[in-house]
């Protein structure tokens, strides 16, 4: 008799996909565990390890897509690029992060986090790896594009995780303590990479962090949890005693609800202001401080990782002081953390050079400043006003307006110092002014976008008690 047929390749792809994406997807529920000491023993420890697996893991994100802001400098007088195809380079990370942030946000929903954002660092790792590899543009290009559709696997992951495990009234401290990661992750990169570049060039620059990305990714899958049901704990609504309602909207239509919020689209173009002149910052500082101020490599290093290293104080006062004595307000703090980042971005572009310690104060008042307004604009007031479950989408929406002006940023940047680009003995060399300027005005749109904010409503989690006063 003739032999059955063989499945076709295409139907063992799809198994292999289904197979894949069930274990990415979050587990089935458990049965409650009865016994109270056992929960409360279970969550603390699960709660633990949440909070300092997420910031840890999401800070080891950073040091995988900020190695080409420390290479830039090595990298042009090496003669493999200049600062335009560097600003496209860049560009294509943040515009694939963008979309990424976007439909991964709202994946994230659905999803088991540990292995989710284990996943995305691992891949980003290798493609680290072979971007220090490569010579050609089109190979950065592709590989940098890639590297931010995985590098944005790894921020709303984090907050729903948080989301799962933490109750309301505890949301903006947690919040600020998870985003100290981005600030760590900076301080990690400016100064540790820094120090491989200096010694090893600027190959060993991506060599390095995927090395250390590539194990931290491996741990990752067994330090972060899934959602407190798939282990038999109660949800954290009905540990707080929140009724279901019958009537409860699908997480579809929960999703949707957010794209229809009109504060959370302004939110969206604040944020996006505010990432132009943060990775304005991220991306440039250190080849300003050579350029404009005349710093060596190892200095401006120094100097540029005071950026992230005050700005954990930023983020950490920021969710905190909203909390407890704004009663969760946002809008207060953050307008003063606006005119702080105006005014320290103003005093750093006039002051002349020559005077270091007066640059690391004025680094260290923006650093300060982003650090408070990226917790806020950066996902704490949508979260704030948006249904927990729905916790990824809206990170996501906030991360795609972020990151595209981000994206515009690095285009935009690179094409105004290339109108600026000057031969000195065969070396070219970059005027900054109108970048410079550039990242001050959105720095300003930002701050006038905030002030509007308190006009389209208030700002606080609609069912964290006590009843709050309009922001």
């Amino acid at each position: 008799m003739p032999r059955p047929a063989a499945a076709p390749p295409a139907r063992d792809e799809e198994a292999m996909l289904g197979r894949a994406l069930r274990w990415l997807a979050t587990q089935p529920d458990r049965p409650v565990v009865d016994d109270a000491a056992t929960v409360e023993r279970r969550y603390r420890r699960g709660r633990w390890m949440t909070v300092l697996a997420v910031t840890g893991g999401y800070s080891f994100y950073y040091t995988a897509r900020l190695g080409l802001s420390v290479a830039k400098k090595p990298m042009i007088q090496s003669g493999i690029a200049d600062a335009g195809e560097l600003g496209q380079i860049g560009s294509a990370l943040l515009f694939t992060y963008a979309v990424g942030k976007f439909v991964n946000g709202f994946l994230a929903d659905r999803a088991h986090i540990g292995r989710f954002m284990a996943v995305g660092l691992v891949v980003s790792a290798a493609l680290n790896a072979l971007f220090g590899f490569s010579s050609a543009f089109w190979a950065f290009a592709v590989l940098w594009a890639l590297n931010g559709w995985f590098q944005s696997m790894g921020c709303a992951p984090s907050v729903v995780s948080l989301q799962q495990w933490f109750p309301t009234r505890r949301r903006g401290t947690l919040y600020s303590i998870w985003s100290t990661a981005h600030s760590i992750g900076e301080g990690l990169t400016f100064a540790g990479t820094a120090a491989v570049v200096a010694a090893w060039g600027w190959r060993a620059g991506f060599w390095a962090p995927a090395a250390v990305c590539l194990v931290v990714g491996l741990l990752l899958f067994r330090l972060i949890l899934d959602r407190p049901r798939t282990y038999g704990l109660p949800s954290i609504a009905e540990r707080e005693g929140a009724p279901e309602p019958a009537d409860r909207p699908t997480l579809g239509r929960l999703q949707l609800g957010v794209l229809r919020n009109p504060a959370v689209w302004l939110l969206g173009l604040a944020s996006a202001s505010l990432y132009v002149t943060r990775f304005g910052m991220n991306s440039w500082l250190m080849l300003y401080l050579q350029e404009a101020k005349g710093y060596g490599d190892i200095d401006a290093g120094i100097t540029t990782s005071i950026l992230p290293v005050v700005g954990v104080v930023g983020t950490v006062l920021s969710g905190t002081v909203s909390d407890a004595l704004f009663r969760s307000r946002r809008v207060p703090v953050l307008l003063l953390y606006g005119f702080v980042l105006v005014g320290a971005l103003l005093s750093l572009y006039l002051a002349p050079p020559g005077h270091p310690w007066l640059d690391r104060i004025l680094v260290g008042g923006i650093g300060f400043a982003v650090g408070g307004l990226l917790v806020f604009l950066g996902g704490l007031m949508a979260v704030d006003i948006c249904p927990r479950e729905a916790t990824g989408a809206v990170m996501g929406f906030i991360g795609l307006f972020s990151y595209l002006g981000a994206s515009v940023q690095d285009w935009v940047s690179g094409l105004l110092l290339e109108s600026q680009k000057t031969m000195v003995d065969g070396v070219p060399h970059y005027g900054f002014d109108r970048a410079y300027l550039f990242w001050v005005g959105a720095a300003v749109v930002s701050l006038v976008l905030t002030v509007s904010l308190g006009a389209v409503r208030r700002f606080a989690a609609p069912d964290a008690a006590p009843p709050r006063k309009a922001a």
